[in-house]
């Protein structure tokens, strides 16, 4: 089997993973084996984001969804004080 050291791991995430492997009932090294095991075996989506965003909302009711009135039209952005670059 092989070894891993991380090196800079930020103390926050030590001590989160310490708490979430204790209330596993798991060693640290366990609990971040079963992690790294868990992130790799989900296998890589070739879905665009925008595809992965319409099949999450497929079949959504949007028909009870109310757009509100625009009575106002916003007024035009001063760009006069921007200098051209």
């Amino acid at each position: 089997m092989a070894s891993l050291t991380i090196r800079n791991l930020n103390d926050d995430i030590k001590s989160q993973l310490r708490q979430q492997a204790a209330a596993h009932g798991h060693s640290m090294e366990q609990e971040a084996r079963l992690i790294l095991s868990a992130a790799v075996s989900q296998p890589a989506s070739n879905e665009s984001f925008v595809q992965r965003l319409q099949n999450r909302f497929k079949g959504l009711d949007t028909s009870v969804l109310q757009q509100p009135e625009r009575t106002e039209v916003p007024p035009a952005l001063d760009l006069s004080s921007v200098e051209d670059r």
